[in-house]
Order: structure tokens, then C-alpha cells, then sequence
């Protein structure tokens, strides 16, 4: 893209911003991962109202990220987490309020984790308890989240929701061009 996709302008806001003001109404705490991008994110995490948890090894990709971000989940005493991804337009707010509160309704029944799915594709953000938390955590660096998502398939509540935003990647200008309109 030519520039941190975190950045990028979204409905007056940045991705980012969007993304921490859609999950401020549902956490208690707002973590955002950053590597080496995190002297270009800090100011904006901040003020924000949210925290910035860095990842030492972002070259590991990814995955390292999401463990960084569940350690300090748990090194915060939480045992649940909402995760999603910052280069993207956030989900609607409706629809985080809908995968919140099936996830309430489902964890104390032994489920691990609810996970958006539009038109038969999983996307994010996810919720998930300790559990899920620790599976993560537990996997080698080289794993994918998708990896060790499926590896727990009876744990997942896979639950539609009509929000394109949930599946939607942008890594090119021309799809950011489309999405923007």
C-alpha cells in the first residue's frame, strides 16, 4: 500500500481510530499490537484512550502479534478478549454487540470463542475466553490464528452476521479506492 494501512483515512477517522472507537462501548481495556509501525501509532493509540503493547520480534509476522496482544491480555488479569485486525474498516457497531453477547450467553456452556461468519466466510473481530486465549499462546510462533481456530472446531460458534465489514481485507490502493466510495 505504500503506507501503514492503519493509517489510512476511514468515515473522517482512521482504520485504527474507527477500530478503537467501535470496541470502546465493549471492553474494559483497548490493546493495539504494534511493531515496528509503533512510533507512527502511538500518538493516535493514545489519544485514543487505548494502550500500546509492543511486539519485540515483529519480523516472526502476525501470529507473534496476537500473542503479544493475549499475553498482556492475561498480564492484565483478563480472561477474555475481543480481537481484530487494524488495517480494515471496522465491523458495525451492532454487530460487535451481537458476537459480545452470544459469546456471554455461550462461554459459561464450555465454548471457547465466537467468530463472525458473512456469506460462509469467518472473519473478525472474535471473541474469546481464556480457553482460546491459551491455545493461542500455547502454539508455536510459526502457527496461523486460522491454524489453531481449526484445530478447535467444537469450541467455535461460527455465527452469521449480515456485515460485509467482518471479511473484508484491503491490501491494495485499488480495493481501498472501491471500499473508500
Amino acid at each position: 500500500m505504500g503506507s501503514d494501512k492503519a493509517l489510512l483515512p476511514w468515515r473522517g477517522s482512521t482504520f485504527l481510530a474507527a477500530a478503537i472507537e467501535a470496541l470502546r462501548p465493549h471492553t474494559q481495556i483497548i490493546l493495539v499490537v504494534a511493531g515496528k509501525n509503533a512510533d507512527g501509532l502511538s500518538s493516535l493509540v493514545y489519544a485514543a484512550g487505548a494502550d500500546l503493547a509492543i511486539n519485540r520480534r515483529p519480523e516472526r509476522g502476525q501470529f507473534s502479534s496476537l500473542q503479544t496482544g493475549l499475553q498482556e491480555v492475561l498480564n492484565r488479569g483478563r480472561d477474555a478478549a475481543i480481537v481484530t485486525l487494524i488495517d480494515r474498516p471496522p465491523a458495525e457497531p451492532q454487530t460487535i454487540t451481537y458476537l459480545r453477547e452470544r459469546f456471554d450467553e455461550i462461554a459459561p456452556l464450555g465454548w471457547w470463542a465466537v467468530v463472525p461468519q458473512y456469506q460462509n466466510a469467518h472473519g473478525h473481530p472474535i471473541v474469546i475466553g481464556r480457553e482460546m486465549i491459551e491455545a493461542f499462546l500455547k502454539a508455536p510462533v510459526t502457527s496461523t490464528a486460522r491454524d489453531v481456530e481449526h484445530a478447535f472446531p467444537n469450541k467455535i460458534e461460527y455465527l452469521p452476521v449480515n456485515d460485509a465489514a467482518v471479511t473484508t481485507n484491503v491490501d491494495t490502493p485499488e480495493e481501498y479506492q472501491r471500499l473508500a466510495k
